[in-house]
């Protein structure tokens, strides 16, 4: 477990003047694309992949920006131990045989690039992967001995990682993470002999026993192979942790995307999990570091052609996360009606959004949710999704938008193009399952710029006072299909709970100070500190103060600001109850303004304060 001190070493709250989400890579916008997992899980080979690659040309997908074709699990033969190198099971992958029995992945590679698309590969940040670990009854597992069925990075970064991006020229790594997660001494594989034992690093239902120190450790030496190895940055590296290790508060310093909660699978439960799981990290999610809820089930099971309400939502859902879009079907039999889901212009638009806002909730219930984003033009997206099976009424308010509630806002459904106005609210009729998504225009309530709550994109909780990670209550935990009732039911899982949050506590309340409630703010524990990126605004302001849900009445907080690391405001020490602290400085000019919210104890993981009606103005 990572202690406070190393927490306090790893994460100061002295101001850095740096925007320290990873520059590497290259992901400005969600990586969007097709992978084999879902639809062949190992089973996967070179005629498959073609025609999947074949497809996104064919129906245009491509030309929208579906353009990665990722390799799962199934690829590799073994591992040759005179050398170390990887070999591929070319009986599946023809265009891999060369001279050297280890085989090339590069004609595959160039083929993919002369179409147009980019390429993806898939390795574990253990020795060995979550096929082996866990469906080593699926076909194509590596063969040979203990050694040779070693497949994955541990203790061969730097060779895989020259091998995938230099040798071979894939674009994107997937990078799992069940060799640290599944191979203890208990595992049955492991007491055969068909596996060594790797003491866990991660501990999946205990947060406590996660090594997040080592396990960051691992994942930043992968991502510094990488960079090594391309230099110019063109590639995607892509984090499959599944939220475990705490996993959010770093992620956005080493990788371009990162899992925010374990396998998704064809079914509506299983598809609300994952959207919980991401839809309150808000502020976690970065133009080049996204959060991924995982693979598109479009198509499959529930979001198939006989749900195509579900289908809708999920492809809506996803889009207003900005998760990336990787399709997880058999493109060989996708529909026109499929690829109308997956390829409608104007929701794949908004997960491409050049401002890489993802959605916040402005309305966050057990049946309903309304989701809103701000656009790179200044208009909304606002989705609204049933979560129940049965059809319900209800009212979108110009407050949801923050626009004014006394002038008109205009609605486009960016499904079928109807289009409608209202003033104040609006009543709205939601089918099972369904998810109505429209773009906005109306007046701004705060027209002289953007509320920080408003472009989460821009704002980095860099320092989230957690020191302990707590398991997030809020995820929807539905039954599970690989496990069904065996043990005593599905508990809280990923570390989340108490983390930044836009127009919300990190407890999901409604930010209060002093009796009052503040319908705009960042929500943040004490001892923290955010990173916000200027884009040519003049003034930040806020009000700031320790909220009213702090149980600690003696609890003190002190309030600064820093643009571009220089000190520019901070306030005296503050308790729960006070009055928040005004608070104006001027930014012209200034790249980076941070704001910390400084403890008078090491340890402050449950005073959440507000930085309420922050806003950058022109």
């Amino acid at each position: 477990m990572l202690t406070t001190a190393a927490y306090a070493a790893d994460k100061p709250l002295d101001a850095t003047g740096h925007w320290s989400v990873t520059a590497r890579g290259n992901a400005p916008l969600p990586p969007m694309g097709w992978n084999s997992w879902n639809a062949f899980n190992s089973d996967v080979d070179e005629t498959k992949l073609m025609a999947a690659a074949q497809a996104l040309v064919d129906t245009g997908l491509a030309r929208l920006g579906y353009r990665y074709v990722d390799i799962d699990d199934g690829w590799w033969l073994r591992r040759r131990t005179t050398d170390n190198r990887l070999m591929i099971r070319t009986a599946n992958f023809p265009s891999a045989r060369t001279v050297d029995e280890a085989g090339s992945f590069r004609p595959l590679t160039n083929r993919l690039h002369a179409m147009g698309l980019k390429a993806g590969i898939y390795s574990d940040i253990g020795r060995n992967s979550c096929g082996q670990a866990y469906t080593s009854q699926f076909a194509n597992q590596p063969e040979g001995t203990v050694a040779e069925r070693e497949v994955g990075l541990y203790g061969h970064i730097e060779q895989d990682i020259a091998l995938f991006l230099g040798e071979w020229n894939f674009d994107l790594v997937k990078v799992d993470g069940c060799g640290i997660r599944a191979m203890s001494a208990e595992n049955p594989l492991v007491a055969s002999g068909r596996y060594r034992e790797l003491r866990p690093l991660i501990d999946y239902e205990t947060l406590p026993n996660n090594d997040v120190a080592t396990v960051r450790v691992l994942y930043q030496q992968v991502a510094d192979a990488m960079h090594r190895t391309r230099p110019a940055n063109d590639y995607v590296f892509s984090l499959c942790l599944w939220g475990a290790a705490d996993v959010r508060s770093w992620a956005g310093k080493v990788g371009n995307m990162s899992r925010t909660s374990e396998d998704i699978s064809p079914n509506w439960e299983r598809m609300l999990h994952n959207l919980d799981a991401a839809s309150r990290r808000e502020l976690y999610a970065h133009p080049n570091s996204w959060n991924d809820a995982d693979m598109l089930f479009v198509g499959s099971g529930e979001f198939d052609m006989d749900h195509m309400v579900e289908a809708r939502s999920h492809m809506t859902l996803w889009a207003m996360l900005n998760s990336p879009l990787i399709i997880g079907f058999d493109m060989r039999k996708a529909t026109p009606a499929l690829v109308s889901v997956l390829g409608n212009p104007h929701v794949v638009a908004l997960n491409q959004d050049k401002a890489g806002n993802q959605a916040v909730l402005a309305y966050d219930g057990e049946t309903v949710q309304i989701f809103v984003k701000t656009l790179a033009d200044g208009t909304k997206a606002v989705a609204l999704f049933n979560r129940s099976g049965s059809p319900v009424d209800v009212k979108l308010t110009a407050a949801h938008l923050k626009y004014r509630v006394d002038r008109s806002i205009a609605l486009t459904d960016l499904w079928d193009g109807g289009r409608s106005s209202f003033q104040g609210e609006t009543p709205v009729h939601l089918d099972r399952h369904q998810t109505l998504l429209f773009k906005a225009v109306g007046v701004r309530e705060h027209p002289q710029g953007l509320y920080l709550s408003e472009q989460p994109g821009s704002v980095n909780p860099a320092v989230d006072g957690i020191v302990h990670p707590m398991a997030d209550p809020l995820v929807h935990r539905g039954l599970l299909p690989w496990r069904s009732t065996r043990g005593d039911g599905e508990h809280p899982l990923y570390g989340g709970w108490g983390g930044a949050r836009a127009d919300a506590t990190p407890f999901a309340q409604t930010p209060k100070m002093a009796g009052k409630t503040y319908p705009s703010s960042i929500g943040i524990l004490a001892n923290s500190r955010l990173e916000i990126r200027n884009n040519g605004f003049a003034t930040f302001s806020a009000l700031a103060g320790v909220d009213d849900a702090t149980a600690d009445l003696a609890a003190q907080v002190r309030f600064s600001v820093h643009v571009d690391g220089k000190r520019m405001f901070q306030s005296a020490w503050m308790k729960r109850g006070q009055q928040p602290v005004p608070i104006k400085v001027p930014i012209k000019g200034a790249r980076i303004v941070e704001l910390v919210a400084e403890g008078d104890h090491p340890v402050m993981q449950d005073i959440p304060v507000n930085w309420a009606m922050a806003a950058l103005d022109w």
